[in-house]
């Protein structure tokens, strides 16, 4: 099975840490969170993976040597000219899903025992074009469903912003959780352009085609986003 790893992020809320190095090369336990997201990854089956690179990008190339590739095939996907956004991130790579089959998107900065197979599972199930995984939590900016788990929109709390995408349906909020189903389809509806964010477009999608969201409000989940998350994690690494 194929994944991609978004790792090309400047990090910047985790300053100082990722001053000298990249947020996936930051440290829990003795463990990078590259490291754990990829083993995480090949203990479900998955043996292909690409990643993407800019900030600090020949530290990480330089990990994946050492380790050896943790004995899979690994590809970089090269974002040191210009940062592409999740979406131009996603659409520069789209070479590596040249197979026809489902594969899984994963954000490098997060930690979580959700049950991948039951989602990939699910999105079977819904037949849907993509699936994300989300949960409820609070944030400043949520995707909206409706009572099917059918993506209608999205909304920044903080600002009032909403963006819908189905209108006239009751919705439920729920936090994204950085961890995506896509079925390879996907690519056939992107325009044109390099750089942008992948929400928008799964909103637009939502008008016609099914996005749906796979609640795991009952599993841990850490966004490592900020130097307060970098110690909650570790303090749950030395409990489990």
């Amino acid at each position: 099975m194929k994944a991609m790893i978004l790792a090309a992020g400047l990090g910047t809320r985790m300053r100082p840490f990722t001053d000298k190095k990249p947020k996936a090369l930051i440290e829990i336990a003795g463990r990078t969170l590259l490291e754990i997201v990829i083993t995480n990854l090949i203990k479900l089956g998955f043996d292909e993976i690409i990643i993407n690179v800019h900030h600090f990008a020949d530290q990480i190339i330089e990990f994946l040597n050492k380790m050896d590739n943790f004995n899979i095939r690994i590809e970089i996907s090269d974002e040191r000219d210009e940062l592409l956004d999740t979406g131009g991130g996603l659409r520069k790579a789209s070479w590596f899903f040249d197979d026809g089959k489902l594969f899984l998107v994963h954000n490098v900065d997060i930690i979580t025992d959700m049950d991948l197979r039951k989602m990939i599972k699910y999105h079977n199930e819904r037949k849907a074009l993509v699936t994300l995984a989300v949960k409820k939590r609070e944030t400043s900016r949520y995707l909206l469903f409706d009572k099917s788990m059918n993506l209608c929109g999205w909304t920044n709390v903080k600002t009032g912003e909403v963006k819908t995408a189905v209108p006239n349906r009751k919705t439920v909020k729920y936090a994204f959780s950085g961890i995506h189903i896509i079925d390879p389809a996907f690519f056939e509806y992107l325009g044109d352009k390099e750089k942008f964010y992948i929400i928008d477009e799964y909103l637009k999608l939502a008008k016609n085609s099914k996005i749906a969201g796979f609640d795991h409000s009952d599993s841990l989940w850490l966004d490592i986003g900020r130097p307060k998350s970098l110690e909650e994690a570790g303090r749950m690494a030395k409990e489990r």
